[in-house]
């Protein structure tokens, strides 16, 4: 009971006995609470260096215990001693933290100051995304057009999006459609949804983007190295046509726990896609970072579609998906 005071059981059961019991020695005491010797001397090492004990002026080389009136007040006044250097040790943290922010956004470069922030390298651009978590208040909303998260993304994410949702904060994530054929990413989203967060797929997305609090994105300079340097945009009309690019994706994507829909053409969204990109003339490498899949399986994908339309070649298969109407004939 007494631990928040700085009193370990064994110390506070040795002191509650020689309350109880004066006139016992260590070997009583240690009889009493089925305690060694050993561990009963411990015991009043840390009660004397509590001053909960003293030396008896009545039995020479024994020791007594103050009374609990005293001994309680001995242990307040020492935690309030111990909370008093805590918290100049914080305030103290807290000013230089300040001054290290001050001199920090000195060395900032000028477009910050409009709207557009660059980060550059990995570990800036997860600094900041830690920085932002710990500011965002009601929202988050994420493109994840990168297919199935690695171990090492996932680590690197659980602990930010559990201190989000912790908070309350909204959670909405869009995956690629790929990402239920990868169990650890399933596994993850399982976790992510059992807690409040909200995540939908979609057959492709444009770019990898986060948006907090509707106020500030942080997106990729590059798509082809969305690691290297990234941007931070907080401009009012940027966030705004952001915004409304995510809710318009949101409402078309699926519940990732849904199976795959299929439209009126007997087609998947993800299926949907590859004939698009496959009448407009990209190669199966480029169709799979498109859905965040294997060069293979973007393979296989088209392989089918072309057998299902009865094609022999790419352009067959345009012009075959136009006559059946997979395609708008001005594609």
């Amino acid at each position: 009971m007494l631990q928040a005071l700085g009193m370990d059981t064994a110390a506070e059961q040795v002191y509650r006995a020689m309350l109880a019991h004066p006139q016992a020695g260590v070997a009583e005491l240690g009889t009493r609470l089925g305690l060694s010797g050993s561990d009963v001397r411990k015991a009043l090492d840390a009660l004397m260096d509590l001053t909960l004990v003293r030396p008896s002026a009545e039995r020479q080389g024994q020791v007594r215990a103050v009374s609990p009136e005293i001994g309680m007040e001995i242990l307040v006044a020492r935690q309030q001693a111990d909370l008093a250097a805590q918290q100049q040790r914080v305030e103290s943290s807290r000013i230089a933290a300040a001054q290290l922010i001050a001199e920090y956004a000195e060395l900032r470069p000028a477009t910050a100051q409009q709207g557009v922030e660059q980060l550059t390298g990995l570990d800036r651009i997860r600094d900041r995304l830690a920085l932002l978590t710990r500011e965002t208040a009601t929202e988050v909303m994420t493109f994840a057009p990168d297919g199935a998260h690695t171990p090492e993304s996932i680590a690197a994410a659980r602990p930010l999006n559990q201190q989000l949702l912790d908070r309350g904060v909204r959670l909405r994530t869009i995956y690629l459609d790929s990402v239920r054929n990868s169990p650890e990413t399933v596994a993850y989203v399982d976790w992510l949804t059992e807690r409040g967060g909200q995540v939908r797929t979609v057959p492709s997305l444009p770019i990898r983007m986060i948006i907090s609090d509707r106020s500030s994105a942080v997106l990729p300079v590059s798509g082809d190295n969305p690691s290297a340097d990234a941007l931070l945009l907080t401009g009012h009309g940027t966030l705004t046509a952001l915004c409304a690019l995510f809710e318009s994706v949101w409402a078309s994507a699926q519940p990732l726990g849904r199976s795959k829909a299929r439209d009126e053409r007997g087609l998947t969204g993800q299926e949907s896609t590859v004939v698009r990109l496959l009448a407009a003339g990209h190669t199966d490498e480029a169709i799979a970072k498109r859905l965040g899949v294997s060069s293979r399986t973007a393979r296989r994908i088209a392989t089918d579609l072309m057998e299902r339309l009865g094609a022999h070649s790419r352009f067959e298969a345009g012009v075959k998906a136009v006559r059946r109407g997979w395609l708008p004939a001005h594609d």
